[in-house]
């Protein structure tokens, strides 16, 4: 089995090309409102999971379809002091760190 990823195709070229009249106009405050302020996430998707790492500005992201994968791949990021986690369910998004659990700890 090979080490690649698996490609998925996306549509941007014919989003893209599509005339303006197959979008429905949206307000700028509605826009922002719905894609801004809230977040959907699929029925697969349990969980995703951003990282960024302080000290070499790198962001990686993480998606889970269970629960259980994604709390494993959350104690081995959250033991670097150096990462800040966002993490996205279906209900919550919320935020840790090391600093932050070493907190909790005490």
């Amino acid at each position: 089995m090979s080490g690649k990823k698996k490609y998925f195709p996306n549509n941007v070229r014919r989003i893209q090309s599509a005339p303006s009249e197959y979008f429905e106009p949206i307000e700028f405050d509605e826009m922002i409102e719905w894609r801004v302020c809230s977040w959907e996430l699929p029925d697969t998707i349990a969980c995703v999971i951003r990282c960024e790492n302080s000290k070499t500005g790198k962001v990686t992201e993480h998606t889970y379809q269970q629960y259980k994968s994604a709390e494993k791949k959350i104690e081995k990021l959250v033991s670097d002091p150096n990462n800040t986690l966002t993490i996205a369910t279906q209900n919550a998004i919320g935020q840790t760190s090391h600093e932050l659990n070493s907190l909790l700890d005490n």
